[in-house]
Formats: structure tokens, sequence, C-alpha cells
């Protein structure tokens, strides 16, 4: 009976041991938490999703700088009270959709953003984003961004328009959207701070 008492003893103290280790562990792992507070604070270089509930369509595409990230917003038309899906993460190539054409993309890394917003109006065929494949996103300027490289249109097939954003390095980044709004936010560095 004592030997399982020292037994159950020594497990228990080699778990609050293993506990200490894991927690101290975690807390040392480089985080960008603290890049922002709006309304999503994660941030990671992991894959991020989000299922269509309708496909709305593509407005326009928008890049701005903030203190510790760069931001892409997609614009998307309607009222704001269906999310609108994606899947962003980091590619080691971008092709493109239906043809699976090579699109060059500048940049030490490339995020590789989709989102269930064509470029065109589903119930009439019309254009509403005037992207081409393999080019700049139009009216997007890039200079002088800390982050954001180059930004090149993918396509628009089967009702999700693709592009291809090329950063300085794979950095943190997050996902968030606000009415018609779907923004990709890429932290400036991994100890980014407000």
């Amino acid at each position: 009976m004592r030997r399982w008492g020292t037994a159950l003893a020594a497990i228990v103290l080699a778990s609050a041991g293993l506990a200490a280790t894991v927690t101290t562990a975690n807390a040392a792992t480089p985080a960008a938490t603290t890049a922002s507070t709006d309304r999503d604070p994660i941030w990671g270089s992991g894959d991020k999703t989000a299922e269509p509930t309708d496909y709305r369509p593509l407005e326009n595409i928008r890049a701005g700088q903030h203190a510790c990230f760069d931001r892409l917003v997609f614009d998307v038309r309607g009222t704001g009270d269906q999310p609108i899906g994606y899947r962003v993460g980091y590619v080691d190539e971008l092709r493109q959709d239906g043809s699976g054409d090579l699109i060059k993309v500048g940049g030490g890394a490339i995020l590789e953003v989709r989102a269930t917003a064509p470029s065109y109006d589903p119930e009439t065929g019309g254009a509403t984003y005037q992207g081409r494949a393999g080019q700049p996103l139009p009216g997007v300027n890039l200079t002088g961004f800390k982050t954001f490289k180059d930004a090149r249109f993918g396509s628009s097939f089967e009702g999700d328009t693709q592009i291809g954003l090329g950063v300085r390095a794979r950095l943190p980044f997050r996902v968030t959207q606000t009415a018609n709004h779907l923004v990709v936010d890429v932290a400036h560095s991994w100890t980014a701070t407000r």
C-alpha cells in the first residue's frame, strides 16, 4: 500500500513539473496579440477560414497602413447581415484558379486571400471589380508600406475572388469582418505593439 502512495505522489509531482514547463514554454512564444484589440485579437501565421453564407459581389479592394500592421480591405456589396466566407493562408506560389497558371508575386512570402465575393454580379454576370489575372490590384499603391510589397489579382472563379498578397516575410496576420468589409491585417513584426 505504501508503494502505491509513493508512486502516486511521484506521478503528481512529475505532472506538476511538466505543467509548469509547458506554461513557461508557452509564455516565451512570441505573439503579436498586442498589435490591436479591435474585434478579433487572434494573430498567427496559420490558415484562417470562414464558411460562406452568401455570394455578394466584390466592389473594391483597398490598402492602408497602421502603426503596427498593414491592412487590406475587401469592400463587398450588400446589407452586411451575411458573413463573408474566406480562406487566407501562406502559400509557396500563387496558382490561378481555373487555369493553374503561375502568377508571380513579389515579396519574401505570399499570403493567398480567397473571398466568397466574386468580381461580377452573380445575377447579371456584369463586372463589379476590374481585376485582371496576374496584374496589380487596381487602385492599390503599396509604396512606403512596411509589410505589404505586392498585391496581384488571381481570378474570380466559381464565386471566389483570389488574390496574392506579397509580404516582406512570413508574419502573423488576422482576418476580421465589419458590415460589408473583409479585413486582412498583417503585422509589421512578430513583436509589434500598438
